[in-house]
């Protein structure tokens, strides 16, 4: 009988890895984290991935540097056959080389052929000191040289400190770093820990001697206090806060916002950088969310030091979805990424926000959909006058004359202030809050203008006290408040964004601008709120950005919800790629003054916007409507938005493609690798998969369950109840086995109620009380199955009809 995937790895290409001198500290082992599922109410890891790099060897006390991941499949299975899905995962690794093996032949793929070979006996496999020089031709560079030495230095905490997509975009960073590279642009998606990586690369950079002294620029104070904690986690009192009254020049590593080194504005003399920060001052320079930041605002800090190595780093992908072609929202987010591009080069390293889903590193997301009929057709003149029509600010009837001709939607709140269509879209939302687990979830509504943040708060508020009266509650202390960049607000956001992140008692529904649109992080976010008309793809990443942290504790959160009135989701759509002027990526040629002019930042400084014409008209009937559920989900290496129905359809038939019937079906799950297979060939990978069984309430049964209902048409059961009809659907069977053999199958399939198929799958199954007090692994030896059978056999039957 030909051996598993884990016999064929243990028995077969460990041994022979080894003779080739790949030694047990040189095959990292990576597991992502799985997300979270939701049983009983509480939050259950799930299984995440398990990848095998190779990785280089160095002197002790040094870290070894991966280079290659290595895919083992079955005994019986084609060795190349794990090629393909390797080849999916290499740049998320970032390594050059990619191995299949089957435990007897091999096929390998490099970055510098880019041809794949097979057939190969596993005894030729590379050794290290081959891998290594094939490495060091492709990088142009030895791993002896001085400028490599920050490759090999271990991370500040251990491994354990960073994430396996971290760890690789550090590494691409340090080898661009190694080649001469002065220009670096690292592309992540929000909730990835952008600054952690920061914090490690300039670690790296420190102890291997090639640090003298950085600058760490972001556009706003709170990210600059997030920035300086992680720093001075790592560098202790050698982090230093920038502020106008101290320049800080003696640190090593200085954290700044623009507003603090008075480089807003093009036009201002940038008079405190200038007095306190000569020409070649800094060896490293890193712009934070340089994708928000027009490249004329934040030039001179390069051009000052041209010969330091410069990185940026972006949320926002290069390849950018959504927009229409001529608006001007989506001109300034080309420009504003074509700048990027231009001065640093393509990316080094990214991570969209479909691969962190995917990983379990960000929540999912669902979207719902709904339509405010009001904002199907323009106001005229007439509807307005035929209402009431005053000046917000004196409460004074509005002349005729100063009323415009028509007015479209996405001018709503921005020149005309309507009260009614701000009810029924506040009633709308506080109604899916209660049908959604209540009024008490952290959300942020993104508003049209301070005004319109104002209304949103008050209505929220008497929404949620008509309810906490009706229904006898207690009420909360800033249930609803505005958090705006005024400066007259009280209490001001810098003391409201703490309360909002931290209190599980208080300050619930944040409405805002802008404010919150970046970097500000909100861990148990569970609703961000589009009444707000965007047009700017890369802002509505932004906000986007603000749901996709799993939760504190890490893993806690399962997913978010946006609720779209404002069709913002639509910048989903098909792509554009921004493109660059032919002198290249790098180039320092002096830009066209057509291509200096300043793109305004969504997050400027506030200042008090005129309003002119501004209009209050009230007596309109608006109506929401639904206009459907759907999931984000990666097509083509992008994010795709998908009608639930549409999904579910896909599903079902990719799902009857790969597994013609429902024993097909079966005879896949019960098998961890090509379940994992099947998984990752179903539209938008396991997670959303995962996604649809919590929509659907079907968080009770396992995957198999809801795969089954929904290709086959068979009734899903929950966990517990098969776990519970397993000893007497299979009694017939059970009486044959000998001794304690039968009650401890009873006991395991008793697992199965807790987690499904994978609580059968962990190395502690036979530790755990029950499976023990029934008697143990001790009762499945001597049978006629091993109990590596037994156990897929009793698998298979809980899955049985």
């Amino acid at each position: 009988m030909s051996r598993d995937e884990d016999q064929t790895r243990r028995e077969l290409i460990n041994p022979k890895l080894r003779d080739r001198g790949w030694t047990e500290d040189l095959i990292r082992v990576e597991r992502t984290v799985g997300g979270a599922k939701i049983i009983g109410g509480k939050s259950h890891k799930r299984k995440g991935r398990t990848d095998y790099l190779l990785c280089l060897p160095v002197g002790p006390g040094k870290s070894p540097l991966a280079v290659a991941i290595i895919e083992a499949k079955k005994e019986a299975e084609f060795p190349a056959l794990g090629i393909q899905q390797a080849m999916d995962y290499r740049r998320r690794f970032h390594v050059p080389f990619v191995f299949s093996t089957n435990g007897h032949l091999f096929a390998k793929w490099a970055e510098d052929s880019g041809q794949t070979i097979d057939n190969l006996p596993l005894e030729q496999f590379p050794t290290p000191d081959q891998l290594r020089q094939r490495y060091e031709a492709i990088k142009g560079y030895a791993l002896s040289d001085d400028q490599a030495q920050a490759l090999w230095v271990p991370y500040k905490g251990g491994e354990a400190a960073r994430w396996y997509f971290q760890d690789a975009a550090i590494r691409a960073a340090l080898e661009k770093i190694a080649q001469g590279g002065k220009r670096i642009l690292l592309s992540l998606a929000t909730g990835t820990g952008k600054t952690i990586i920061v914090v490690q690369l300039l670690h790296k950079l420190a102890q291997a001697g090639q640090l003298r002294r950085a600058l760490f620029v972001c556009d706003r104070d709170e990210l600059r206090t997030q920035g300086w904690a992680k720093m001075h986690a790592v560098f202790g009192d050698n982090a230093k806060i920038v502020t106008t009254s101290d320049p800080q020049k003696n640190a090593r590593i200085l954290i700044a916002s623009y507003q603090t080194l008075n480089i807003t504005d093009a036009d201002d003399e940038p008079r405190f950088w200038r007095e306190n920060y000569p020409p070649g001052f800094f060896s490293h320079i890193i712009i934070d969310e340089c994708h928000r930041s027009a490249w004329g605002k934040w030039s001179i800090i390069l051009t000052d030091n041209p010969d330091a190595v410069h990185i940026g780093l972006t949320a926002t992908p290069r390849i950018i979805t959504g927009g229409r072609k001529n608006d001007p929202a989506r001109q300034a987010d080309e420009a504003i990424t074509a700048h990027n591009i231009e001065y640093f080069g393509e990316p080094v390293y990214e991570y969209p926000m479909w691969m962190g889903q995917e990983d379990g590193y960000l929540a999912a997301s669902e979207v719902v959909r709904r339509v405010v009929d009001l904002d199907q057709q323009a106001i005229t003149r007439e509807d307005i006058e035929q209402r009431t029509a005053t000046d917000p600010f004196t409460g004074q009837q509005v002349a005729p004359d100063e009323i415009e001709e028509r007015y479209t939607a996405n001018q709503y709140e921005e020149k005309l202030m309507l009260p009614d269509r701000v009810r029924a879209m506040c009633a709308d939302l506080f109604q899916h809050l209660l049908d959604t687990g209540g009024p008490h979830q952290k959300t942020i509504i993104f508003c049209v203008r301070d005004s319109h943040a104002t209304m949103v708060a008050q209505e929220m508020n008497n929404l949620y006290q008509a309810w906490r009266r009706y229904n006898a509650q207690w009420p909360v202390e800033y249930y609803a408040f505005q958090c705006t960049g005024n400066p007259n607000l009280r209490p001001p956001a810098a003391d409201l964004i703490p309360e909002f992140r931290g209190s599980k008692a208080s300050h619930f529904v944040a409405t805002t601008v802008d404010l919150l649109s970046t970097g500000v992080d909100i861990p148990n976010l569970e609703n961000v709120v589009f009444f707000q008309y965007l047009q700017s793809p890369i802002e509505f990443y932004q906000r986007v950005g603000r749901g996709t942290r799993t939760g504190e504790p890490r893993g806690s959160k399962l997913m978010f919800r946006i609720y779209d009135y404002t069709n913002a989701t639509r910048l989903f759509g098909q792509p554009f790629v921004s493109r660059t002027r032919p002198t290249g990526a790098g180039s320092t040629e002096e830009q066209p003054a057509a291509e200096k002019q300043i793109v305004e930042r969504p997050d400027v400084p506030y200042t008090a916007r005129p309003l002119p014409g501004l209009i209050r008209v009230e007596g309109f009937e608006v109506h929401v409507y639904g206009s459907g559920r759907a999931i984000v989900v990666e097509e083509g290496g992008r994010e795709t938005l998908m009608p639930v129905e549409e999904y579910e359809q896909r599903l079902a038939a990719r799902l009857t493609a790969e597994a013609p019937t429902l024993d097909d079906l079966r005879e896949r799950w019960v098998w961890p690798e090509r379940r994992r297979e099947l998984l990752e060939r179903l539209p938008g990978d396991g997670a959303a998969v995962r996604l649809i069984r919590y929509l659907r309430k079907q968080e009770e049964c396992d995957l198999y369950d809801v795969l089954a209902e929904l290709g086959y048409g068979v009734v899903a059961r929950s966990r517990a109840e098969r776990a519970a009809a397993f000893s007497y659907k299979q009694r017939n069977w059970l009486k044959g086995l000998p001794g304690k053999a039968a009650s401890v199958l009873v006991a395991v399939a008793g697992q199965f109620a807790r987690g499904g198929i994978d609580e059968l799958e962990t190395p502690h199954l036979f530790d755990v009380q029950e499976v023990r007090k029934a008697g143990g692994f001790n009762a499945l030896l001597g049978l006629p199955l091993p109990p590596e059978q037994l156990i897929q056999e009793t698998k298979a039957r809980l899955l049985a009809a």
